[in-house]
Formats: structure tokens, C-alpha cells, sequence
């Protein structure tokens, strides 16, 4: 996490801010001179009411001051909470766009539940940072310059102890902010684990009821919950520490300034109404740098999020393409050269140098986790090679216009994900303007009549989440639908019956046999049915691509 109290970054990533953190800058130069003013009419009001006299023009100025401190006060609180709202949308967007970038193996598993919490509860927390600290941090900046300049005019031997005290109070706050940095993170952390893990165990539910388990995992969540307890009560208690330390701080620096005039005052040394002005102008300076420091506190776990959402959306990604770049014909020939795919933990690909012509059928087979998805994924853009290139007519996929590509495939995943919606929307997701006939002739091909039927309200019927309501086999049949309404030449299917009893995956194989009619089609599967029809297999293992020698009955040789 950054150390600094504001990230340059933000100005970068969300330039509709600068204008309003502009205005939030002059806010507080206008605050440091209307203090000053202030302490200047109260002093000279005091110094002639001891005297038995009103100052009318210095009572004048006194009130206006005041007002205009406490328009001042407000303005500050609007354009601070219209920041806040402006970088909480604003990287909202950029986290859903990260993740539209990236595809679905970036956000599967723990960081789903991490960037859901980030999305959520972390940014919320960057409230407490613009409305709080940002406002404070500027006052800690102009006011004790303003107030120093003065009190120099006034009393110059006051403003050398001012000006040598008021360091203390960044440098024993800088200290605190240390340790309270590292207690910030374990907690977000833990909360991002929790999070995470909480996602994770609600998604699989049934499955831990059905094994027994869901008691013992509402314990592991209750410790999770217990552990993120005791890490913000430590953060708290530095935090309450700090706002002690820094509080004794000021005081005895108030104090070194507040002695020696009253001395001087005493002995005759010094004006009443130069020493009412020191006296009050003097709390003043100290006063943003405490206000700012018990309030950076308050705001640690927005600086956390801030950091981490500056972070993961920024994450690299391929290159974009460039506005006019080539557009490939997917009905062209398709080569990997030299494609490597290397992981953190692993490697998923190695060397690969594969062709593919167009109208083929390729059957990919291999143990689970052998790079077979990862084959995919390199063809729909949510991979990227380490090393090598994928042409297609020569063009080179990761020079293409990504959106126009994809725009040439159809998916067929091996879980199919379902919205929300009706049977309709979910079918014509890739293809949101298609007209009824061409929607009907999509079903039938898909096999999905006798599911329709089935509906209570036919193709209007709303489905649950991830298609709540149909089984897993009617869920392919959608997924097979929408790959039918894309009409696209290169048709992508990631082990399309797996999961499937013998009459779903007879229905299935009927449906993708005439899905790949015609079509460049690579195909990866596990069951034997599906190598029947290839024109080639491939075996991936270790990595390795190598090719096999299709057998009439649909089994491979070397």
C-alpha cells in the first residue's frame, strides 16, 4: 500500500476529479486567510472591550468572518462528498471494465469474492478519506503557513518556537502511521479473505449440505469473521493512541508559545493586542495537523482500497488494438507459432506450432488441466501468450481488433452461465436484435422445443440465477442455441456434454453435429462420442500438443 497521503495516480485514472479537488485547494487558502482574520478582529475586539470601548469595525469584520467560515465549511463538505461519489463510480467502472478485459479465468475463484468486497464495502470506505483527511490534509498545509506569516509580522520569537514545534506533530504521526499502515492491511486482507471465501461458500451450498459439511464451514467463517474482529481492534487502538499522542503533542507546543507571552505581557514587554493575537492564532496551526492525523486513522482502510483498486485495474492486459485495425477472416487459416503460456505456478502451454484449416474439425483431448481450455483461450483473447504469436490469414491476433474477432466465433463453454432473464434474452445474448423466425430456427436446431414447450411462459419465461430452473443438459441446449444464432465461421465447444447423463448427451451430440456442419470447429472432449466426427485429434499433456490418428470407431492411435 502507498505511504503517501494522496496517490497521483487518482488524478490519472479519474480526471473528472481534478476540477473539484482544484476547488477543494482554493477552499482552503480561503480558509487559511479568513482564520487569520478572524484571530484579527477578535483581537483587536477583546484588546478595546478591556479597554471599556467597542470596536464596531472589528465586531463587523468578526461576524463576517465567521459567516464566511462557515459557508466556507459547508462548501468544502459538498465538493469533498461530490469527489467521493465521482472515484467511487468512477473505479467502480474501471473494476467491471478490468474484468470484461481480462475474461473469466482472471476473476475465477478467491479474487471474485476480493473484488466483489473492493467493488462494495472497500470503496465505500474512501468517504471517510475525501469528506475527512483530503479536506484536512489541505487546511494542514495553508493554515499554519498563513498563521506563521502573521505571527512573524506580530511576534517573531513566538513564530521560532511555533515554526519549531510544528514538525512534531507530522513526525510523531509519520511514526503511528506505520504501525497503523501494517494493522490496516492485515485487516483488509483479512476481510478480502473473508469476502472471498464467504462467496465461495454460498455458491457451493448445496453441495456442503449434501456432504455434511455446511455446519463446519459456518465455523471456518465464523473464525474468519473473529480474526478480521481482532485485527480492526488492533488498527482501533493505534488509532486511539495516536489521536492521544498527538493531542499531548500540541498541547505542550501551545503551551511553550503560551508561557513566554504571558511573561512578556506581565512585564510589559508585549501589546495586549499583539498577545491575544499570537494566543489565538497560535492553537489554530496546530489544529489541522491533529485534525488530520486522527482523521488519516478513520480514512486507512479507504487508502487501502483506493490502492488496491488503482492496482487491479491497471492490471496488463494484451495490447489493444489500435482504432482501424485489421480484422481477420475467420474463414482464412488459423497457426500457432511457437505459442507459449507460462502461469505463475506453471506452465500451460509449451511450443505449441499447430495449423488449422479452414472447415476442419479438431478434437482436443488430454488429462484435466493439461492446457486444453487454455487451447481456447488463446482463440477467444482471454489469454495471452507469453511467447509466440496466432495468425489468422496471416494477421496477427494480438495486432487485431479483439471485439470484431470475437465477433467471428461461437462459444460453447463447458458451464454455460444463465442470467437472470428471460429464456429469450439468454439465447440472444450475442445477438440481442434478432428478429422471432431467426430465434425459433435457433432453438429447434439447438434442440430446445420440448424445453420450451415445457415453460410456463415459453421463451418469456424468467430464469432464475445461472438459469435456475433448467438442468444441466437444457443449459448446454442454450448455450448450443446462441452459438446457432451467432452463425459464426469458427465454432469453439469446451467439452459440451460433460456433466451429462447418456440421453442428455445423445440430444447434445445431435445438436453440436449440426452446430459444426460446415464450420471451422475445435472441439474439447473427454467422452468418446465426440471424437467420432473429427477430421483430427489432439492430444494435450505436460503442456505438449502432439497429434493422433483418428480410428473409425472414435478412438485414437499415435
Amino acid at each position: 500500500m502507498s505511504r503517501r497521503p494522496f496517490d497521483p495516480r487518482l488524478l490519472r485514472r479519474v480526471p473528472a476529479a481534478r476540477g473539484d479537488l482544484a476547488v477543494l485547494a482554493l477552499l482552503g487558502v480561503l480558509a487559511a486567510g479568513l482564520i487569520v482574520a478572524q484571530a484579527t478582529a477578535l483581537a483587536s475586539l477583546l484588546a478595546t472591550a478591556i479597554d471599556g470601548r467597542l470596536d464596531r469595525p472589528a465586531l463587523a469584520g468578526f461576524v463576517v468572518a465567521v459567516a464566511a467560515r462557515s459557508a466556507l465549511v459547508w462548501a468544502q463538505g459538498t465538493v469533498s462528498a461530490r469527489v467521493a461519489a465521482t472515484v467511487k463510480a468512477t473505479l467502480r467502472a474501471d473494476l467491471l471494465g478490468a474484468v470484461g478485459r481480462h475474461g473469466p479465468g482472471w476473476v475465477a475463484g478467491q479474487r471474485a469474492g476480493e473484488i466483489a468486497t473492493l467493488a462494495g464495502r472497500g470503496l465505500d470506505a474512501l468517504d471517510a478519506y475525501f469528506t475527512g483527511y483530503l479536506p484536512q490534509l489541505v487546511l494542514s498545509v495553508t493554515v499554519p503557513l498563513a498563521v506563521l506569516a502573521r505571527v512573524v509580522f506580530a511576534d517573531w520569537s513566538s513564530a521560532v518556537i511555533i515554526a519549531l514545534t510544528l514538525p512534531l506533530i507530522p513526525v510523531f504521526g509519520a511514526l503511528l502511521g506505520w504501525q497503523a499502515q501494517a494493522a490496516t492491511e492485515r485487516q483488509w486482507r483479512r476481510l478480502a479473505l473473508l469476502g472471498g471465501h464467504f462467496l465461495d461458500m454460498v455458491a457451493g451450498l448445496p453441495t456442503l449440505r449434501a456432504f455434511g459439511r455446511a455446519r463446519a464451514q459456518t465455523d471456518v467463517v465464523r473464525r474468519m469473521a473473529d480474526g478480521h474482529r481482532v485485527a480492526t481492534m488492533k488498527t482501533l487502538r493505534i488509532a486511539f493512541l495516536s489521536a492521544l499522542v498527538l493531542e499531548l503533542v500540541a498541547t505542550l507546543s501551545v503551551a511553550l508559545v503560551a508561557v513566554p507571552v504571558g511573561i512578556r505581557l506581565l512585564g510589559g514587554g508585549l501589546a495586549l493586542q499583539t498577545a491575544l493575537l499570537v494566543l489565538l492564532l497560535t492553537p489554530e496551526a496546530y489544529l489541522p495537523l491533529r485534525a488530520a492525523g486522527s482523521r488519516f486513522h478513520a480514512s486507512m482502510e479507504g487508502l487501502a482500497a483506493l490502492d488496491e483498486a488503482l492496482t487491479v485495474s491497471a492490471a496488463p492486459t494484451a495490447p489493444r488494438a489500435a482504432e482501424g485495425a485489421s480484422v481477420p477472416d475467420a474463414r482464412a487459416e488459423i497457426r500457432f507459432e511457437g505459442v507459449t503460456v507460462a502461469y505463475e505456478r506453471t506452465t500451460a502451454l509449451r511450443d505449441v506450432n499447430l495449423t488449422i484449416r479452414p472447415g476442419e474439425r479438431i478434437a482436443i483431448i488430454g488429462p484435466s488441466g493439461a492446457g486444453k481450455s487454455t487451447l481456447l483461450g488463446l482463440l477467444l483473447g482471454f489469454v495471452v501468450p507469453t511467447t509466440g504469436r496466432i495468425t489468422v490469414d496471416g494477421v496477427d491476433l494480438a495486432t487485431a481488433d479483439p471485439d470484431a474477432w470475437r465477433r467471428q466465433l461461437a462459444w460453447v463453454p463447458q458451464r454455460a452461465h444463465l442470467f437472470a432473464a428471460s429464456l429469450a434474452d439468454n439465447i440472444r445474448l450475442g445477438a440481442p436484435d434478432t428478429p422471432a423466425d431467426a430465434l425459433t430456427a435457433a432453438v429447434h436446431d439447438a434442440a430446445l422445443d420440448d424445453v420450451v414447450a415445457g415453460l410456463p411462459d415459453g421463451l418469456d419465461t424468467l430464469l432464475g440465477e445461472r438459469g435456475h430452473g433448467l438442468s444441466s443438459g437444457q443449459r448446454q441446449r442454450v448455450a448450443l442455441a446462441r452459438a446457432f444464432l451467432r452463425a459464426a465461421p469458427v465454432v469453439l465447444l469446451d467439452e459440451p456434454t460433460a456433466r451429462l447423463d447418456t440421453a442428455a448427451e445423445a440430444v447434445v451430440l445431435d445438436a453440436t453435429r449440426r452446430l459444426v456442419a460446415g464450420r471451422t470447429a475445435l472441439l474439447v472432449a473427454h467422452r468418446p462420442a465426440l471424437l467420432a466426427d473429427a477430421d483430427r485429434i489432439l492430444r494435450i499433456e505436460d503442456g505438449r500438443v502432439t497429434e493422433l490418428t483418428p480410428e473409425p470407431t472414435g478412438k485414437a492411435t499415435r
